[in-house]
């Protein structure tokens, strides 16, 4: 029988990501770059980086890894490159190239699984419209596989992740619960439908982002990932803002619901919890292990001070100005 991937992983796709408590003591002690070209560094906990290229133009980059979120070595390979190149969409860009990031296991998993990955990948980038234009490899216990990926974005369409304003309304472009439906592939607890409607959710790409760039009234945006849709609105409200949220407007993938009810979830969803809780009300049930669920390759989380219509997107809260994400 052939090895599944997900034997390798501990927390599959952005489950894998180290906990936002220590992440922030892991970046603690890093020197903040001043460039001042360089208009999002380190400084941020934004999406990419941005470098401004001229009044016009700027360049994003960003990068971003991880073990395998599926058994299928193409749909990891597909996976991993739409979620790497969402963080340029995030920012209000269009993507121009990628370089693959691939780490496998040679003694244990075959090089013919590896080619996969790299096949998937370079479906979701012609999508994208760009090439892998080349990547780097090592030997490794675990497969693991992502790409860097540079974009474009006019100056005047770059959007942050923390710009919100109390007043603005809250959309998020994809459901919720990809972290619980991918954990529940390790527990044969996922049917086929449900494993479809995964992938069919995480390949979409959230071009989406180049259009609300574009809109002057879309005043943040980001993407949800492995902090949830909890811990990325603990980014983009910063400490003074707060938000007010329908818990039935936000929309959740009824199979992840049911396996939460199972009590199966990710390792880092309790860790997403623990990292907002306190700026929190109306956490009351078992919500928590969907609102903190992390998502791989999840959707748009935005903000606009006008009320727009984006088909595919749900409107789901109000920003305010208290500091408290209020769940009702």
């Amino acid at each position: 029988m052939p090895t599944r991937l997900t034997s390798f992983s501990k927390g599959g796709g952005c489950g894998c990501k180290i906990a936002p408590d220590v992440l922030s003591a892991i970046l603690s002690q890093s020197p903040i770059t001043n460039f001042p070209a360089l208009l999002v560094g380190n400084n941020s906990n934004d999406d990419a980086a941005v470098y401004e290229i001229n009044e016009e133009q700027c360049i994003i980059s960003t990068t971003d890894f991880f073990l395998p979120i599926v058994d299928s070595p193409f749909d990891f390979g597909q996976i991993a490159a739409a979620n790497a190149i969402s963080d340029v969409y995030a920012m209000g860009g269009n993507p121009i190239m990628a370089i693959a990031i691939l780490g496998w296991p040679i003694d244990h998993l075959p090089i013919a699984e590896a080619q996969e990955v790299m096949r998937g990948a370079q479906a979701i980038c012609a999508k994208a419209g760009i090439p892998i234009a080349g990547g780097h490899s090592i030997q490794t216990s675990e497969p693991l596989f992502g790409l860097s990926v540079n974009g474009i974005v006019k100056k005047e369409h770059l959007k942050r992740n923390n710009t919100c304003q109390a007043g603005d309304t809250i959309y998020l472009s994809k459901p919720l619960g990809l972290g619980l439906m991918a954990n529940a592939i390790k527990h044969d607890k996922l049917s086929e439908a449900g494993y479809a409607r995964l992938i069919a959710l995480c390949i979409t790409l959230n071009t989406l982002g180049h259009e609300l760039g574009a809109m002057e009234c879309v005043t943040a945006l980001t993407d949800v990932t492995g902090f949830g849709l909890l811990g990325h609105l603990n980014e983009m409200l910063g400490p003074a803002m707060g938000a007010e949220l329908s818990l039935e407007k936000i929309p959740v993938e009824a199979e992840a619901k049911a396996i939460a009810e199972q009590f199966i979830y990710p390792n880092i969803t309790t860790n997403n919890y623990n990292y907002i809780k306190d700026r929190c009300t109306g956490l009351n049930g078992l919500e928590f292990l969907w609102l903190c669920d992390p998502q791989t390759s999840g959707g748009l989380l935005f903000t606009s001070n006008e009320k727009i219509i984006v088909e595919g997107c749900y409107e789901i809260g109000n920003v305010t100005a208290n500091g408290i994400i209020a769940i009702n």
